[in-house]
């Protein structure tokens, strides 16, 4: 038996030394729900010991990368299908699943080959080069769709890409970039036309997975030491303050606003 056949909501397939791992929820736009996020812990670490993967690439199924958590379901309960009924929102599960893919030494290149939103933002730009096709979308909406702190990574990663304003900025509004102003402000590395997404990010992977190993590797992992170290400042508070906002009233109206197809109307206090 494969190590990746236990995968329900990843796909990876192996060639040329490079993995490919696609979110695999097509029929719910590649949404993140907890056996994705499970997978999404454990994925780094099989990856790791497969001696036959130089380079990893991450896309999404369909026509999206993913747009992260199921809005909907968190309307009819706190984190809706991210959480299971009664489950603490645990901050060490988030710090867990960050860790692990800045641990894995292999470079992981995204094909963001749609919209990437949320969550699935923060996975796309925790990775070592992105590719995104000039007509996705890429954001962080806990805030301003959902009423959440954004706390399960965007904190840690947007201000070290754009730096502190804009990111300040991008967050709390929960500005929508398309591919093209993404590139144009550094947040992504390269934009292509959306049917050569994955081309150009495999050509990239496997230029990489033939190259001289360890530099690469050890190369990737002391950047990320700056990374981590944003981390260790950030992100066990921004989750916290997450949970704390899951049970706001803000966070209600806005899920059930989403739900409803209706602007939100939020509380004055």
């Amino acid at each position: 038996m494969s190590r990746y056949e236990k995968y329900e909501c990843l796909k990876v397939e192996v060639a040329e030394k490079v993995a490919t791992v696609t979110l695999n929820r097509p029929q719910a736009r590649n949404a993140i729900n907890q056996k994705l996020i499970r997978e999404l812990r454990s994925i780094w670490d099989d990856l790791a010991d497969d001696h036959a993967v130089n380079a990893v690439v991450l896309t999404g199924a369909g026509d999206y990368f993913s747009v992260g958590g199921d809005v909907k379901a968190m309307s009819e309960r706190p984190g809706g299908d991210v959480l299971e009924e009664g489950e603490v929102h645990d901050p060490m599960i988030s710090r867990r699943i960050v860790n692990r893919q800045l641990e894995l030494d292999k470079p992981i290149i995204a094909a963001i080959n749609g919209d990437a939103i949320g969550l699935a933002a923060t996975h796309a730009l925790l990775s070592d080069i992105t590719v995104m096709a000039e007509d996705a979308r890429i954001g962080d909406t806990h805030v301003s769709r959902v009423g959440l702190v954004a706390g399960d990574g965007g904190t840690v990663i947007w201000p070290l890409l754009v730096g502190i304003n804009k990111a300040k900025e991008f967050l709390i509004r929960g500005t929508l970039l398309s591919g093209k102003e993404a590139e144009r402000i550094g947040l992504v590395n390269h934009v292509v036309p959306r049917s050569e997404v994955l081309a150009k990010a495999r050509e990239i992977a496997v230029e990489l997975a033939n190259g001289p190993t360890w530099a690469i590797r050890w190369t990737k992992l002391s950047i990320n030491q700056i990374v981590k170290e944003r981390v260790n400042l950030l992100l066990e508070g921004a989750m916290a303050l997450e949970q704390v906002t899951f049970d706001t009233a803000d966070h209600k109206e806005a899920t059930m606003s989403f739900k409803e197809k209706r602007k939100p109307k939020f509380s004055k206090t």
